[in-house]
Order: structure tokens, then C-alpha cells, then sequence
């Protein structure tokens, strides 16, 4: 006979009152992948440890890049209809939907409490998937991002010199749901990230579609144009699209393919200020135009038209990320894949 396993985590995250998640199972796995053979580098000699012993390290071999972690969690109260897969974006890895940066539960947890099996990705070449050598594996260099740059890419800052490094003296967009205090801590989240690794990208998600799904994919800026384009790849397997403030559209000559596939975008606060947003958001709305066209249905939430305000491109980690998730849950429970 076979028992199930009940894991029970008391999140209390300091808060009387917050449920505990039952589980009943968890855990995670590598996906994806492919073999690369390095030759013709010189043998190094190298000192591991100090006051260790030298040893030679020969570089030329047989290495396994572009490999992808994934980290599930299924609750013991199945209410989603199918598997909730979360992208992250550039820069970023999984923990963009984990505890958010000033201490409170992240999107994860609130769709595991709800009842979904959620999946948690680090992309290709970000986190604890890992990355290659470059340029022999990986075609160019590593992006870094400087600590100030989320403050104003992401919508926080209020303008040209309104970042601190003091949370106090931050000055943040009036109104803004971004959690100054927590800021510091997220810009140690960030990661080096490649433009030249998205085909690698594409092909473990799409390897991960194939392992977990039928599902419903929710992503998140440069993951968007991820997420449209596997579903284009795999129409039968994903059941909905999120698209959390996408940072580019999919294929638009495969749009027909995401005929029979709801999909839902999301846009937070001060996107006309932004010298960007407003051509992203209208790129993407002609190609949902397009899949609208090929027959097609999709829901536009400009998050301020209905109420909600303040919101950065970071939302799942702005103070009101909860009201936000609600709205995602509304919609995914009107396409009937909710319990």
C-alpha cells in the first residue's frame, strides 16, 4: 500500500493568522540540456585551498550546459485544474516568486495555499541551473546590472537621481507599492543573465512543458515572449497563458496557434512616465491582436483602470502583491480550471 507523504510548513513569517501549507509532496529536478566537448585549452595547475596541495585541472572534456532546475510543490488540497508553471525574468531567477524582499509570502505560496501544484524554474544560465563558459559555450559576454538600474528600468524611482542607497532617502514614484525597505535586498537577487541564450531557454521549458503538462503557464517580463512562444510550440499542452507585464510578444506568424489558448496580460502603474513601457505594451496588444484575429481570446488588466495603484514592474513584490495575485486567480477560476 502505498501512503501519501503530508509535509506541513508552518509559513507563520511572524504573521497570527497565517495558514499553514500542507503538502503532499514536494521537491525538484534538473531538465533540459545537452553535452558540449572543450578541447584545446592548456592545463592549469591550481591551489584549491590555502596551504593545500596543487592540483592540475585539465578544461578540455565533455561538460553538460544549458541544463534547467525546477522545484515543485503539490498541495494535499488539489484545487488548480492542472500544474502552475512560473517564469521568471531577465536577471532574475525562481526567487522572484518566493518570500518577497521586505519579508512577506510571495506569489508561490499564495497560489500553493490556494490549491494549485505550482513549479518554480531558474532559467537556463540563471541560479542553480548554472552557466557555461563563454564564448565558447555561451556567445558573448554576461550582463551585471548596477544596483541603481532596477530603480528606475523597474518603475520605483521617481526620476534621475532619486536612488539612495538609504531606503530612507530613497524617493520613490508617488503613490509607489514598491517596498523601499526591502530594495537592498532585492537587487541581491540579481544574477548575470545572457541575450544570446534564448533558444536554449525556450527548448528546457519547452522540455519541461512536455514533462509536466497539460498546465497553465504564468510568466513575467522577459519570459513572456518565452512562455507565448512555447505555447505556440505546444498549443495541446498549455491551457492559459498569464503574461505579468511581458517584456515582447510571440511568433507572429505562428499567432494562430494560441486560437484555442486564454490568455490574460497584466500591466501595472506609471506606464505612459516610462520612456519603454508604452511601446512593449502596445507591441504586445497587436500581437494578442493578431491572435484576437486568428480566433483567439484574450483579457488586458491595466492594473490602475480597475483600482489598483502604485504598482511597479516588480508587482509580485510590491505591498499590495496579494490584491494583484487575486486578480490573476479571478481570471484563471472564469476559465474554469479552478476546482
Amino acid at each position: 500500500m502505498r501512503f501519501a507523504i503530508v509535509v506541513v510548513l508552518a509559513l507563520l513569517a511572524g504573521c497570527a493568522g497565517n495558514a499553514p501549507i500542507a503538502l503532499k509532496s514536494m521537491g525538484s529536478f534538473h531538465i533540459g540540456g545537452r553535452e558540449v566537448t572543450i578541447s584545446g585549452k592548456p592545463v592549469k595547475e591550481v591551489q584549491f585551498t590555502p596551504g593545500g596541495v596543487p592540483a592540475k585541472v585539465d578544461p578540455n572534456g565533455v561538460y553538460q550546459v544549458e541544463q534547467m532546475y525546477v522545484q515543485y510543490f503539490i498541495p494535499q488540497d488539489q484545487k488548480g485544474a492542472l500544474p502552475l508553471l512560473m517564469w521568471h525574468g531577465g536577471g532574475l531567477t525562481g526567487v522572484t516568486y518566493e518570500t518577497t524582499p521586505d519579508g512577506r509570502e510571495g506569489w508561490m505560496n499564495y497560489f500553493i495555499k490556494k490549491g494549485w501544484a505550482v513549479y518554480n524554474s531558474d532559467a537556463v544560465e540563471r541560479g542553480r541551473s548554472g552557466w557555461a563558459m563563454y564564448p565558447d559555450v555561451f556567445k558573448g559576454e554576461p550582463l551585471f546590472l548596477t544596483k541603481q538600474d532596477p530603480f528606475m528600468r523597474f518603475r520605483i524611482g521617481a526620476g534621475p537621481g532619486s536612488f539612495d542607497t538609504d531606503p530612507a532617502k530613497m524617493k520613490l514614484k508617488p503613490g509607489s507599492q514598491f517596498p523601499a525597505e526591502g530594495y537592498n535586498n532585492f537587487t541581491k537577487q540579481g544574477v548575470p543573465r545572457w541575450v544570446t541564450t534564448d533558444d536554449a531557454i525556450i527548448r528546457a521549458y519547452i522540455e519541461l512543458v512536455d514533462k509536466v503538462c497539460p498546465c497553465v503557464v504564468l510568466v513575467h517580463s522577459q519570459s513572456g515572449p518565452f512562455g507565448q512562444k512555447v505555447a505556440q510550440a505546444r498549443p495541446d499542452k498549455i491551457k492559459a497563458l498569464v503574461l505579468v507585464e511581458p517584456a515582447g510578444p510571440g511568433d507572429a506568424q505562428l499567432a494562430a496557434n494560441l486560437k484555442n489558448t486564454p490568455i490574460l496580460a497584466v500591466y501595472g502603474d506609471y506606464i505612459e512616465e516610462d520612456s519603454r513601457w508604452p511601446t512593449i505594451r502596445a507591441n504586445e496588444l497587436k500581437y494578442l491582436e493578431q491572435v484576437k484575429a486568428a480566433g483567439g481570446k484574450y483579457d488586458v488588466v491595466n492594473l490602475p483602470q480597475i483600482g489598483i495603484k502604485g504598482n511597479s514592474h516588480m508587482m509580485m513584490m510590491d505591498k499590495n502583491s496579494d490584491q494583484v495575485a487575486d486578480v490573476i486567480q479571478q481570471w484563471l477560476v472564469k476559465q474554469g480550471l479552478y476546482r
